[in-house]
């Protein structure tokens, strides 16, 4: 099992962006961020990588960038409302980034919203999940 470091590493499907991990995503911020401005946004879709190449990011959060992979980006040290910007920039919205983060289509994601949102039914701790143990 993993180690947990923080009592709320814990918690399933959440990333909880405290002071390690803001440090942890300073620079990945600071890239999604610029994307409020539309010459940085077309200057990022017309070459990806040469524009990610003026930021200091890790590995990591480079590739998460290109996968569009919201989930690991929280890990990185996104902020959810900085990760909206890289969504827009694609065209696609906020309801869009969110059902992808819950394996959703975009109307399945609508959808659960409009009745309330996720059930709070289900695992409420990792350690608690039998392939954790």
């Amino acid at each position: 099992m993993k180690s947990i470091d923080k009592p709320y590493d814990d918690i399933p499907g959440t990333w909880i962006f405290d002071a390690d991990r803001a440090r942890r995503g300073y620079h990945l911020n600071q890239f999604l961020y610029t994307l409020m401005k539309a010459e940085n946004r077309q200057a990022f879709l017309a070459d990806q990588q040469a524009y990610l190449a003026k930021f200091e990011l890790t590995a990591a959060q480079r590739e998460a960038v290109l996968q569009r992979d919201w989930n690991r980006l929280l890990e990185l040290g996104g902020v959810a409302y900085a990760l909206a910007k890289l969504a827009f920039t694609d065209g696609r919205s906020y309801q869009f980034m969110a059902a992808q983060m819950t394996g959703m289509s975009e109307q399945e994601y609508v959808d659960m919203m409009l009745k309330g949102g996720r059930s709070p039914d289900g695992w409420r701790s990792k350690s608690e999940r039998p392939e954790q143990r």
